[in-house]
């Protein structure tokens, strides 16, 4: 393995989780620090979870080699997420106006439904013309 795809590879499957981990890290502890009740942390976590599994599927995609841990995150995505997405921004829609938190959930829950489809219909069109 040539030292481009070892820094490739350490990038995407290191780098990219370990930085959403850290943000959402942050996130968390300024919601305790700004005493936000009932703070969204499992919603927010499973949104930075989703919202990087996306991300880690198209620099798969367009960087890496294709794998069965990039097929399993992509049925995730299709079959799993719209649906956890739904409930989250569905829960938290009357909290909305509790915090800006909150409102950051519901509407990644509902962008969500923009966002997937078309990075979806992007990389099938990349893939079509290589």
């Amino acid at each position: 393995m040539t030292t481009m795809k070892m820094l490739t590879a350490i990038t995407i499957h290191l780098m990219v989780p370990l930085i959403g981990l850290g943000l959402f890290w942050r996130m968390k502890n300024k919601m305790i620090k700004d005493n936000i009740s009932s703070p969204p942390i499992l919603d927010l976590f499973i949104v930075f979870a989703t919202y990087g599994g996306l991300l880690l599927v198209t620099l798969t995609t367009l960087f890496w080699e294709w794998s069965g841990m990039a097929s399993l995150g992509t049925f995730y995505l299709i079959l799993v997420a719209p649906f956890v997405m739904g409930v989250i921004s569905y829960k938290n829609y009357k909290q909305r106006q509790d915090s800006k938190y909150h409102g950051w959930t519901f509407e990644s829950g509902i962008v969500y439904f923009i966002i997937a489809p078309l990075t979806f219909l992007g990389l099938f069109y990349l893939n079509r013309q290589n």
